[in-house]
Parts: structure tokens; C-alpha cells; sequence
């Protein structure tokens, strides 16, 4: 293993020979710069250094199981021999008394040294049981369309403007996971866990306040929201949406805690808590949906009731993961103003970002709305099936924003081999893009009596096939796309655009709509959507400006610190 650093570098033949309980979770270690000579250290910055030292010499007596080993002190630009780190310590004989120290948790980025196709393999293995966290939430609303369509038609269709007060407002939202993942990350860089602990417990505060004010929006103006939302001549599905909305609405604090505490782990690099607690979520709602829609005949309120619980059950299993790895996921804490910003900061371009989408997601439904119960239905179960089918490239952008970063900023930066992954990814992206595309399309063709027995609704299914396939085909590898953006902190490059394509989308979603197209004209706005995406952020990363190529390491720091 070798262990670089600016400062000095160490070959290892054995750290266990000096402490196995030293906690080294890194390849790569970075010595914080001092200026000799100096009675302690503190932490922070970093400089240069030529001399090299055998790191079993220079940690022979090093800390004790609860001490680490990376040095940090004021800033300075001067080098440091061998002599001069044992006259530090006062020992003469090459001894090292315990320091303060901070092991900075930056993993050498294996896939950089891979071949493409040793790139893809390695990609495969990270984001297969990812996939898994983004699958659950579409998957509990295609088991309340699935179960609700074999009951009423009227019901499948209050689901569409109910489930856009549901599940899409919730991705207005994500700021909180994303704020979640990259505090919570820079904090354990840092080996400090009361600043990671502290981290969580602002965050969960931010959450309970967001859930207990959008669960009090749903009480006193659901029913409005949703009249508005469907128009005079659907008037007759607001009762049934309504008593959806109402029911799920009681889960809004739990699902937003579980967000953040699922991205806590997620920053930690634990994908299998959440991934447990989003599967006993999964078979909770699955479970609930067939007893009391089937068997005990509560339609509509039934499949309500299933997933609200499931949602309040995946919280608690995610916040007990937290617990279990010596986090306190119960409490919390009041933010200060300079926090607030800091989160604000982090938060406001992917709240932009994912309110573009949101929004024209909810213009879809509303065009769709105003076309008549049937035409409801069938959007209804495309739009959910299309979801379920577009998060298989959600850990794509995953993969992106937690490798890019050490090739475009860090001390290992080397764009060619960026660029190299970025290859990877999207090849991945469009392979996967075919096949999704693919079984997603069939599903709905071959096998509409899944999700209804209509057969008016049935036929208006088919009308957008091809559409439906040639969105969802270039779904992936925007994703990978976006995420390489994220990765690249060029989070105003991102909103900005992403408010272009809805507000072109949108334009052309309502003309296509009042001209007399349909339903398919709905589709192919969407198609319009997401191929505009691709295309600004693939230009974006093939400029010679952007962070793929740019070798003006400056303007890449402020980057960074601007993020």
C-alpha cells in the first residue's frame, strides 16, 4: 500500500506493526503543514515537503488506540527532515511521543486505475445495491395503482393529482438529503464525531419542521389544492383523492426524518441500513395494500393506510441504523443563522434543480387531467411504471458524485482518467437506458390487465408507447450525466439549464395539448424534456471550459469552496 502526502511520503510494509487498532480508514494520508519548531499542533491547512521516511521508523512509538496519526499545525511552506520531526518531539532517538492527530478519510479512487471494462464491472457492483433505495418509493405507489386498478377506474384515477401532492412535492425536498450527504461526509473527513453528530441533529431538526408544516398544509388546504389542481369537470374524483392525501399526509414528518437519517448513512457509506428498512417498507405496504384494498374492500383508504404505515416503519428502521453505528438519530438540534446558510448554500441550486422537474412532472399530470377519467387512469399507471422504471439510473449519478470528485479536486487530480470514467458511466447508462426501456415498454403493452381491466384505459396505455420508450431510454445516462455535473460542483450551470428545459417543455407541453393532441402529446413533450437535458449537460461536459477539461486548478477551488 502506499501512502502519499504532500509533505512527506511513507512506504508501509505493516501499520499493524506499530498499533492494529490504529484507526486508518484511508490509502491516503495527508500531513498537515507546521513550522518547526513548535511545542504542539493544531489543526488545519497543508504544504510541501521532499524528505522521505519509512513510516515503521516514524510511528514505532506512535498513539494509543484512541490517538491517530497525521499531524496537523499552522500553515507554512518550509520542509521538514527527519531530524527536525525528532527534535519536534524532544526524543533523540527517533521516538515519536502521541500527538493530536487527523487522518483525513480520502480513498484512493480504485476505479481511476481500472480499465474501461474493469471500470464498468466495479461501477456494476457499487450501484447494484443502491438501486435498491431509489426502487422502493416508486414501488410503493405502483402497489397502490396496481391494487387500486382491479377495484375502480374513478379510484385509479384520483391517484394521479393525489400522488402529485404525495410523492412529488416530496422531491422539492431533496436539498435535505444532498445537505445531509455532504455535511455529514466533510465531517467524518474530519474525525469528528461530535461535529458529525451535531451535523445530524440540525438536519433532523430541519426535517420535523419541514414534515409538521407540509402534514399541516395537507389538513387545511389539500381539498383545495387538489380542486384546483383537477378542475370542474373532474370534480368528481376529489373526494377519493382527498381521502388519500388526508391519509398520507399524517407520514410527512416521519418520511422526511427518514430522509435525512438514510442520507446520513449514505454519507457514511452504509447503503444496507436504508436498503433493509426501505425493503420491510416495500413488503409492509405490498402486504397492507392486499389485505385491506382486496380482502377488507377499503379501496382507496386502504392502500393509503398500507403506505402511510410502511413509511412511518422505514423512518424509524433507518433512524435505529444510526443509533446501532453510535449516533443519537433522536435528537435534535436548533440551527444557528450561519448554519441555516451555510445549508442554504448547499441546498437552494438542487432545490431549483428539482423543482424544474417537479413542476413539469405536475404539468403533466394537470394536461393530463383536464382529458377525462380515462385518459387519467392511463397516464396514471404509464407515469408510475415510467418512474419506477427512471430510477435504475439514479445510482449512476450516485457513482458519479462519489468518485469524480477525487479526480477533478483532489490531491490525485487527473482529468483524462475523469473523462475515462465518465465514458464508463454512460456506456452503462445507454446500455441500461435500452434494456429499462425495453422490459418498462413491454410491461404496459403485453401485460395491461396487471394494472386494469378497463379496456378504454387500456387502449389509451398503448397510444403513448412509443414516447413512453423513447423517454425513458435516455433516462440513465442523463443521469450520469447530471451527477458528473454535481460531482464538478457546477451546481448553476445545472439549475439554470434544468429551468430552461422546463420552461421550454412546458411551452411546448401546452401547445401540443391544446392543438388536440392527446395524451401523446403529453408523452412527447416529455421526450422533448428529457433529451433537452442530455444534450446541455453532455455539451456542458464536453467544453473546454467545463470540468473535464479546465485546468485552471483556481477556479476549480472556488468551485469547491463555493459549493
Amino acid at each position: 500500500m502506499q501512502i502519499q502526502c504532500k509533505t512527506l511520503s511513507f512506504t508501509v510494509s505493516s501499520i499493524s506493526s506499530c498499533n492494529p487498532k490504529l484507526p486508518f480508514r484511508s490509502s491516503i494520508i495527508s500531513l498537515r503543514s507546521w513550522k518547526p519548531p513548535l511545542p504542539s499542533f493544531r489543526r488545519s491547512s497543508s504544504v510541501s515537503g521532499a524528505k522521505s521516511l519509512e513510516f515503521n521508523r516514524f510511528i514505532r512509538n506512535c498513539a494509543s488506540p484512541n490517538q491517530e496519526l497525521v499531524v496537523d499545525g499552522e500553515s507554512g511552506n518550509g520542509s521538514i527532515t527527519e531530524e527536525e520531526v525528532t527534535e519536534l518531539q524532544g526524543d533523540g532517538n527517533g521516538s515519536i511521543y502521541p500527538v493530536e492527530v487527523e487522518v483525513e478519510a480520502v480513498k484512493v479512487d480504485d476505479l481511476a486505475n481500472q480499465s474501461i471494462w474493469g471500470q464498468m464491472k466495479e461501477i456494476v457492483m457499487f450501484t447494484g445495491p443502491a438501486a435498491g433505495l431509489w426502487l422502493c418509493g416508486p414501488l410503493m405507489s405502483l402497489i397502490d395503482t396496481a391494487v387500486i386498478g382491479q377495484g375502480s377506474s374513478l379510484e385509479l384515477a384520483a391517484l394521479g393529482p393525489a400522488t402529485v401532492i404525495c410523492d412529488y412535492l416530496c422531491y422539492t425536498f431533496m436539498f435535505l438529503s444532498v445537505a445531509t450527504s455532504n455535511l455529514v461526509a466533510t465531517s467524518l473527513a474530519r474525525r469528528d464525531k461530535d461535529e458529525v453528530q451535531h451535523q445530524i441533529s440540525i438536519l433532523l431538526f430541519i426535517g420535523l419542521a419541514c414534515g409538521v408544516t407540509m402534514m399541516l398544509f395537507t389538513r387545511l388546504f389539500g381539498t383545495r389544492a387538489l380542486t384546483a389542481f383537477t378542475g370542474v369537470k373532474n370534480a368528481d374524483i376529489v373526494p377519493a383523492a382527498n381521502t388519500y392525501v388526508q391519509i398520507r399526509g399524517l407520514a410527512w414528518p416521519a418520511v422526511l426524518i427518514g430522509w435525512v437519517a438514510q442520507s446520513a448513512s449514505l454519507g457514511m457509506k452504509d447503503s444496507w441500513g436504508p436498503l433493509k428498512a426501505l425493503a420491510v417498507a416495500s413488503v409492509i405496504n405490498g402486504v397492507g395494500d392486499v389485505v385491506l384494498c382486496t380482502f377488507l374492500g377499503y379501496g382507496i383508504a386502504g392502500a393509503a393506510w398500507a403506505t402511510m404505515v410502511s413509511q412511518v416503519v422505514a423512518a424509524y428502521m433507518m433512524m435505529d441504523a444510526l443509533n446501532k453505528k453510535g449516533y443519537s438519530a433522536f435528537s435534535f438540534s436548533v440551527p444557528s443563522p450561519s448554519e441555516l446558510l451555510t445549508i442554504f448554500g448547499l441546498a437552494a441550486p438542487v432545490f431549483i434543480t428539482m423543482m424544474s422537474k417537479v413542476l413539469f412532472y405536475t404539468l403533466l399530470v394537470y394536461f393530463a387531467t383536464s382529458m377525462g377519467t380515462s385518459v387519467i387512469a392511463a397516464h396514471q399507471v404509464m407515469l408510475q411504471t415510467y418512474s419506477m422504471s427512471t430510477v435504475w439510473g439514479e445510482p449512476l449519478s450516485q457513482t458519479a458524485q462519489s468518485f469524480m470528485p477525487e479526480l477533478l479536486f483532489g490531491v490525485n487530480r487527473n482529468l483524462p482518467k475523469a473523462r475515462m470514467l465518465l465514458k464508463s458511466l454512460v456506456i452503462i447508462g445507454a446500455t441500461l437506458g435500452i434494456v429499462v426501456g425495453t422490459v418498462g415498454t413491454a410491461v404496459p403493452w403485453l401485460f395491461p390487465d396487471i394494472f386494469t381491466h378497463d379496456k378504454v384505459v387500456t387502449v389509451e396505455m398503448h397510444k403513448v408507447i412509443i414516447p413512453y420508450f423513447l423517454a425513458l431510454s435516455i433516462t440513465a445516462s442523463t443521469h450520469s450525466l447530471e451527477g458528473t455535473l454535481l460531482a464538478g460542483r457546477d451546481l448553476r450551470y445545472i439549475s439554470l439549464s434544468m429551468t430552461g428545459c422546463f420552461v421550454v417543455a412546458g411551452l411546448l407541453l401546452m401547445l401540443l395539448s391544446n392543438g388536440g393532441f392527446g395524451l401523446r402529446g403529453c408523452w412527447y413533450a416529455l421526450v422533448g424534456f428529457q433529451w433537452a437535458r442530455f444534450s446541455l449537460s453532455l455539451f456542458r461536459l464536453l467544453s473546454r471550459d467545463g470540468v473535464l477539461y479546465s485546468e485552471d486548478t483556481g477556479q476549480n477551488a472556488e468551485k469547491v469552496k463555493a459549493a
